[in-house]
């Protein structure tokens, strides 16, 4: 379920974690922005591979890997019907 939030659709929000993407940016392929406090990270969906990270800690980075490898079907669903692809 995408949550609307101005230009940046929230998909999930776990552990202090945002999970959310740019609503313009249908033109990429599939991938998720994370935020944590000062921390910030872009992952890509399929293959799951960090795009980059900035301001998390290392167990910051094994968390989001772990959540983003449970949603990640989820996730691209999201992106899919968000972007209607």
């Amino acid at each position: 379920m995408v949550l609307t939030c101005s230009s940046m659709p929230t998909i999930l929000r776990l552990l202090g974690f945002r999970f959310f993407f740019y609503s313009d940016e249908g033109n990429e392929p599939p991938h998720v922005h994370i935020e944590k406090g000062e921390g910030e990270a872009k992952y890509w969906l399929d293959p799951l591979e960090e795009e980059f990270t900035r301001n998390f800690k290392a167990s910051d980075k094994r968390k989001i890997k772990k959540i983003l490898a449970e949603h990640q079907e989820q996730f691209k669903n999201d992106w899919n019907e968000y972007f209607d692809q």
